[in-house]
């Protein structure tokens, strides 16, 4: 396991050694694609945005100050790039009220989740992730499944701290909500 920083393989990068970004690249090629797919919802163009985050990466490399990991730096690239395909694609995402959820909900969602096998429960965190807009899914992807800290997500999207923090609360109610609709059926069926 080769635990060199990744300012090591910025600086080997910066100095000619042009293979020395294919570690950073093979490092975080998965979350960066995790968060490309979250937003445009395709395959393909997640592919073509974390090749193209990269490339950017790559490209402007010289410009990247380290006042924040790089991770967060290729993240930024690659939310951005996300929303220009989306926008040029003019989707938009299903909205559910938040409003329809109660706390006594909550505990339901929650006991019903563990009835639902592993597979089964991640294509339906997944499917319920997609009904949210770009960026309910982003802040959610991130903190949950990337598990950045939300000092980092409010760097990646461009938001203060607080501003993470409350859609961060309003996402998982929202998810909360999209979930009750696909769970509440199945707890019929189990009963």
């Amino acid at each position: 396991m080769n635990t060199k920083p990744d300012e090591y393989y910025i600086d080997q990068t910066l100095n000619g050694n042009v293979n020395a970004f294919a570690f950073l690249v093979e490092k975080y090629k998965h979350m960066v694609y995790t968060l490309a797919i979250r937003i445009v919802k395709d395959r393909e163009e997640a592919e073509e945005v974390s090749q193209d985050a990269f490339v950017k990466a790559f490209k402007n490399l010289d410009k990247f100050k380290g006042d924040s990991k790089f991770s967060t730096w290729v993240y930024k690239i690659a939310y951005y790039a996300s929303l220009d395909v989306v926008k040029r694609n003019k989707r938009f995402a299903y909205s559910e009220n938040i409003d329809d959820l109660n706390d006594s909900d909550l505990g339901k969602v929650q006991d019903a989740l563990t009835y639902i096998h592993e597979k089964e429960r991640k294509k339906i965190i997944n499917d319920a992730l997609l009904k949210l807009n770009e960026d309910e899914r982003t802040i959610l992807t991130l903190y949950y499944f990337e598990e950045l800290p939300v000092k980092e997500i409010s760097k990646v999207v461009n938001l203060s701290v607080d501003n993470i923090k409350t859609k961060l609360f309003r996402s998982r109610k929202k998810l909360a909500t999209v979930l009750k609709h696909v769970i509440e059926p199945r707890t019929v069926d189990l009963i």
